[in-house]
């Protein structure tokens, strides 16, 4: 066979992994651009990851995404890390170059495309953001806000030296607030982010007071099972913008796509519809 006629293999690498929509979201791109190429599941233990990751040439991967909970030992694994990665600790976008391994992370740029298509001019007058977990999740999201000039994220969090760990890594303009003391950080912020597991399908609810919020807060989950969270349900009750999580998990597959499969693919009206559509056979839209 030839090196043109070569089928491009790329994966989603976690445990589990069942559940995951990256070879729906991929698979729709192969297919709307007439490529080779195919996008699987890799279930892979922790007791076995760092042989997958080192075996992905021989495997036959071009490369991969990497999810729960393997983020750390493919940052570990790869050669070369792009910037944010490095500061983050974590790699979620793996590739092939040179036959060495190359990894980023792209949670950051997808969670903050997300909200430019879903809330446009979200950061424009936005001096504080209220960002709820200190996990992996939470990282990333705190590294765009400050990106994007944001001068103060409140970080809450149920351990307060989880969030502490975070205002040591990225500086005074975030701040640590211990989940007990919720209620006084949501007056001032313009922008409320969960990044915690709560609300997601088969965890407990998130529940939050929001009557504190200004009318003008935009409120987002990073959950996107279900698609409209008890937290987005109740903003919306409040009148508040809110905008799902699904355009994040979109959004951060973009620049995986084209180093895999060289053609750079969009974020559609019709990609998100045919996602919604699986999520809505399952049962999983509220």
């Amino acid at each position: 066979m030839s090196p043109s006629s070569r089928v491009a293999r790329a994966c989603v690498i976690g445990h589990p992994v069942a559940h995951s929509r990256s070879p729906l979201v991929h698979g729709y791109w192969l297919r709307l651009h007439g490529l080779r190429g195919t996008y699987e599941r890799a279930d892979v233990p922790s007791e076995d990851i760092d042989g997958f990751l080192f075996g992905l040439a021989a495997a036959g991967y071009v490369g991969g995404n990497v999810t729960i909970p393997h983020k750390e030992a493919a940052f570990r694994a790869c050669a070369e890390r792009d910037p944010v990665a490095e500061e983050l600790g974590a790699v979620n976008t793996l590739w092939l170059e040179d036959g060495r391994l190359h990894g980023a992370n792209t949670d950051m740029y997808g969670f903050l495309a997300n909200l430019d298509a879903g809330a446009p001019g979200w950061d424009q007058v936005l001096t504080e953001a209220v960002v709820l977990g200190a996990g992996g999740a939470s990282r990333a999201i705190i590294r765009g806000l400050l990106d994007r000039g944001i001068d103060r994220v409140v970080v809450v969090n149920r351990t307060l030296e989880r969030a502490e760990i975070l205002r040591a890594q990225f500086g005074p303009r975030v701040l640590p607030v211990a989940w007990r003391d919720i209620g006084g950080t949501l007056a001032g912020c313009r922008l409320l982010v969960n990044t915690t597991s709560l609300g997601m399908n088969g965890q407990p609810p998130l529940d939050l007071d929001l009557s504190a919020l200004s009318p003008d807060t935009v409120v987002t989950d990073a959950v996107y099972v279900p698609l409209e969270t008890p937290l987005l349900r109740a903003a919306q009750a409040r009148g508040l913008a809110t905008v799902d999580g699904l355009g994040m998990l979109l959004h951060q597959a973009v620049p995986g796509f084209e180093r895999w499969f060289g053609v750079r693919p969009e974020v559609t009206p019709e990609l998100r519809a045919y996602v919604i559509a699986d999520l809505a056979a399952k049962g999983q839209l509220h």
